[in-house]
């Protein structure tokens, strides 16, 4: 089947992707959390040329954080955890905190969240010497958990080699649905997910398969095969979610707060989902090229 065929058949819609076995392309986007709607604006967007041509691949991307944006509900992950622990907090204190599925979107609804003593948040958002303007966690700072409270990490759990296992936090309980009474800044906001309910899971981290914007428009001499981007993917096993991700069904999308677009994949199992990331929140490659 030709590219201009192929083209016009998703521009028209009769193309859906995800089991047709004519289009392994397409298959791969589908499963990769590209949506019909995002590849058809996307074909529109290039056109239908008589001759071969190179699109940028960060079009594509556009076309599908701009579909998603107002539709994907909005959850919570952790792929690298950290556990922090509230020590002013009892044991066994859960609180069931209602959050929106989408900040703008109301149809969408909300779903309960447990927030508890012990939680996981992102490795990367922790450091022992932080920088100027670091507005996460660190020793003595204090940040806001979303939709949760404000806490202040006030020790740090390290093991022989000096890695850091365990956060040691308290928090203010008047804070808790995330703004202080006393009104109060705090600029930091992260994501969490409670470590008693948070499901475990594997999530796999795509990103571009090639360095360069055309792999094939190399300088003489060199191999495209030197382009290849050795972190297309990466897989992490022990990523935690929140507990409304257990039935979720493939192909169905979510915004991972602050990490990106993310889309259950058909290996998952109720109680075990897998998730592909689709695409960031922001586009990385761009920031890069313009450095």
């Amino acid at each position: 089947m030709s590219k201009r065929r192929l083209l016009e058949l998703v521009r028209e819609g009769i193309v859906d992707g995800w089991d047709d076995p004519r289009m392994p392309t397409i298959t791969g986007l589908r499963r990769r959390g590209y949506t019909a709607a995002s590849i058809r604006a996307f074909a529109d967007k290039v056109g239908v040329a008589k001759r071969d041509m190179v699109a940028d691949v960060g079009l594509l991307e556009h076309c599908v954080r701009e579909d998603l944006a107002g539709t994907a509900p909005r959850a919570m992950a952790v792929l690298r955890p950290l556990k922090l622990v509230i020590e002013n907090m009892a044991e066994g204190e859960v609180h069931w905190l209602e959050v929106p599925n989408h900040p703008e979107n109301q149809a969408l609804g909300s779903r309960k969240v447990p927030f508890s003593r012990e939680l996981f948040v992102e490795r990367e958002d922790f450091q022992i010497e932080a920088p100027k303007k670091w507005f996460r966690l660190a020793p003595g700072a204090e940040v806001r958990l979303k939709n949760a409270c404000l806490v202040r990490c006030t020790g740090v759990v390290q093991d022989p080699a000096g890695e850091v296992t365990e956060l040691r936090c308290t928090w203010d309980p008047a804070s808790l649905g995330g703004d202080a009474p006393d009104g109060r800044k705090v600029k930091g906001t992260l994501h969490w997910v409670s470590a008693a309910h948070a499901l475990a899971c594997e999530v796999r981290l795509y990103d571009r398969l090639f360095t360069a914007k055309d792999p094939m428009d190399v300088p003489e001499g060199e191999d495209w095969r030197h382009f290849l981007n050795p972190e297309s993917k990466e897989t992490l096993a022990s990523a935690r979610v929140e507990t409304s991700l257990a039935a979720a069904k493939p192909g169905q999308a979510f915004q991972f707060e602050r990490l990106g677009y993310f889309v259950a994949d058909p290996d998952g199992r109720e109680g075990s989902p897998v998730f592909n990331r689709t695409v960031s929140l922001k586009d990385s490659w761009a920031k890069a090229e313009g450095k």
